[in-house]
């Protein structure tokens, strides 16, 4: 049996399996495990090399033929809100946002279950339990966090607390260079308010707040219309051949 030390992690290849993103694409995934006490360490360092967490995984595309997904950060302390975003954080000033360990409810699984039947139905999380949603935000070895956003009630100001309606729901991991926003999800009632929009902007804010310099938005592949989203964030780095670069 070949020894490992602890501090040098192992790293697998997943089997083709069908692009998620491209039709007629094969995806394969190396991944690695996060656990320990240089789990933090670890993540902060395969984050800036392209890599997304997972629960305690790891991972990045390691596809044979197709080099579309492409790492994508936002420059936080340089990003300034076009008009429409502006008229976005306007629409739900509303909200109160708060954030807390890693740590499910009932109440935020029921969001969860409502988003992925109404906008995800036929995707790889379809079919996850409550138990499923409570290891996706629990099996964490790093510094993760939840942003819960809730509608303000009467009392909000006055107790300092806010147990209105939850309408949207933010895991992402706080790490030496920024925040990576692991997975998001709201209410799909209420789509008007672009809640997706909204997330990303606050944790912008809240970035900067932390002296940090960027917001890790995972992967960008051009050409597929769920990930166009991502490019309206300005400026922003992708990660090229050459390391992190403005794109041109």
């Amino acid at each position: 049996m070949t020894s490992h030390s602890s501090h040098s992690p192992q790293f697998f290849l997943t089997a083709p399996s069908a692009c998620p993103y491209l039709e007629g694409q094969w995806e394969r995934k190396v991944f690695t495990h996060l656990v320990g006490d240089k789990a933090d360490e670890l993540n902060d360092l395969l984050t800036q090399g392209g890599f997304r967490r997972s629960q305690n995984i790891a991972y990045r595309p390691a596809c044979e033929t197709c080099r579309a997904c492409v790492s994508v950060r936002i420059l936080a302390g340089e990003f300034e809100p076009t008009k429409s975003m502006k008229r976005v954080v306007k629409r739900n000033a509303d909200l109160v946002a708060r954030e807390h360990a890693a740590e499910p409810s009932s109440e935020q699984y029921s969001l969860f279950r409502a988003y992925l039947d109404a906008r995800h139905r036929t995707g790889g999380m379809s079919d996850m339990s409550v138990l499923d949603y409570a290891m996706m935000v629990e099996d964490t070895h790093v510094d993760t966090r939840i942003v819960e956003y809730r509608v303000k009630t009467p009392d909000s100001i006055a107790t300092g607390r806010n147990d209105g309606p939850l309408v949207a729901v933010a895991l992402s991991d706080v790490m030496g260079d920024g925040m990576s926003m692991v997975y998001s999800f709201f209410d799909p009632d209420i789509a008007d308010r672009s809640l997706g929009t909204y997330m990303i902007l606050d944790h912008i804010q809240r970035t900067r707040q932390r002296g940090l310099a960027h917001v890790y938005l995972g992967y960008w592949v051009k050409g597929s219309p769920k990930m166009d989203y991502k490019t309206r964030f300005q400026p922003q780095e992708h990660l090229m051949a050459d390391g992190w670069r403005r794109p041109a």
